[in-house]
């Protein structure tokens, strides 16, 4: 292709490469939507390559699809129209680091996990994103968050600006390095969960935090999950700043216990988190026994010693490998967010709905600002099963917008929600393919995402 010979022409071959592993790797994330290969994979280490890029697909009017690390889990990254997949592993620097201004600006290939390691020596940590490792390109992208969000935000509250390159090559900063602005139109906010189908983000200048000097972590039991969720509204009324508050149902619990060994209460659980100074800290831990025990928890125990911790939160962590290891069995996994007030509401639809149906479901998430994923199992060797399961997400999700919530709270559109879209937005639609069309005429950049 004539396109490719122009890409090795100007980036060389150490940043071109169409070798059969790159393909591979770069056809698919880690949803459940069928991998199709790119034609060439493309890995720049600047904005002036990006750039090249480009420039190059929009004179061929060939698709790019951005790629982070391949974690994501609605098919963001997979190159539907083929094309080029830009990689970003090689863009990985911090590039300005502000300490005494909470801030950090980085190219979008870095690691969660390495930018924390990076900016701990000064007391300082990055609370955006999930709890698992990710690139801040993709979180941003996505507009990710996590078990934090219930105090920090999502990703778009970590963001103050972005460097991004348009599809004709033009590139502009979306914000500054202050705090806050009430100057002109937030495109910060527009470019963070676009999932790259407006623009190719080059840098990201992010909030820091400081690290608490104190936690201690809880987890209580409840016999149904909308107790859980009751408890969960009541925490935020009495105005503690949790740092997370995870609900795992029981179900889950079961799961985890059998893969991984452990002998946790089979029941419906949440897991709480409390961060600050000490004396703050066990007043709150006070005040949420008292909540807890008023409606009937069971269970009660809190730890602030770091293995007692660990080990009250393992079964949080270990959640997701647990359902990666049941042999035979596939998800379709959902990440509906609804208003705090409908959550009882949406668990008890939620898990009656898996119940009734005979299929062996799950229930977990991130309740504290109203998200909450599910996982629903089938056997794609028994004929019938992985319809229904698309039937009962399909209801969950669409109970959970008619309450006033989203299809998605942290996984994004991809490919797996794009048919909620109309039900969702409505009129508002229209203005995102108006929006898209501005920026992408030629309809090149990540094709196929979030609307056809």
């Amino acid at each position: 292709m004539l396109y490719i010979e122009k890409l090795y022409e100007k980036l060389g071959t150490e940043k071109v490469t169409q070798q059969e592993t790159e393909l591979k790797r770069h056809s698919k994330d880690e949803s459940m939507h069928d991998a199709v290969y790119p034609d060439v994979v493309c890995f720049p280490e600047s904005k002036e390559d990006i750039q090249i890029i480009l420039h190059i697909a929009s004179e061929y009017q060939i698709a790019v699809t951005p790629f982070g690390a391949g974690s994501g889990l609605e098919g963001q990254v997979i190159p539907i129209q083929k094309g080029i997949s830009l990689d970003f592993q090689n863009m990985n620097k911090v590039l300005e680091f502000s300490p005494e201004d909470m801030r950090v600006t980085v190219q979008p290939g870095i690691m969660k996990s390495e930018l924390n390691q990076f900016i701990s020596q000064q007391g300082l940590f990055f609370a955006g994103g999930p709890d698992y490792d990710a690139t801040i390109g993709g979180m941003t992208a996505t507009n990710a968050s996590g078990t934090r969000a219930v105090r920090y935000g999502v990703m778009r509250d970590q963001i103050l600006d972005l460097e991004v390159v348009l599809a004709d090559g033009m590139s502009f900063h979306t914000g500054t390095k202050a705090k806050k602005s009430s100057s002109g139109y937030h495109l910060t906010s527009l470019f963070t969960g676009s999932e790259g189908t407006l623009g190719i983000i080059t840098e990201i200048s992010l909030k820091l935090h400081s690290i608490p000097d104190y936690s201690t972590v809880a987890r209580c039991t409840f016999e149904t999950p909308e107790l859980c969720a009751i408890a969960a509204q009541n925490i935020l009324l009495n105005s503690i700043p949790i740092m997370r508050m995870e609900l795992i149902d029981s179900v889950s619990i079961g799961i985890i216990n059998k893969q991984c060994g452990h002998d946790f209460p089979v029941k419906h659980s949440l897991f709480l988190e409390f961060a600050g100074p000490k004396n703050t800290v066990a007043e709150e831990v006070k005040l949420a026994s008292k909540i807890m025990h008023d409606l009937g928890c069971e269970n009660w125990d809190a730890a602030s010693d770091s293995t007692s911790k660990k080990k009250l939160w393992e079964a949080r962590v270990q959640l997701a490998v647990s359902f990666q290891d049941l042999k035979g069995m596939k998800e379709i996994g959902g990440d509906v967010c609804v208003p705090i007030s409908q959550l009882p509401k949406m668990v008890s639809f939620t898990r009656n709905s898996m119940d009734e149906s005979g299929l062996q479901g799950a229930i977990w998430g991130h309740i504290g600002d109203g998200n909450f994923h599910t996982s629903i199992l089938y056997n794609p060797e028994v004929n019938g099963e992985q319809e229904l399961a698309e039937q009962i997400n399909d209801a969950i999700v669409n109970l959970a917008i008619e309450v006033g919530g989203t299809c998605t709270g942290e996984h994004g559109v991809g490919l797996g929600k794009k048919k909620f879209q109309v039900s969702e937005h409505g009129a508002a639609l229209e203005m995102m393919q108006r929006t898209k069309q501005l920026y992408d005429p030629k309809g090149i950049l990540n094709p196929g995402k979030i609307f056809s």
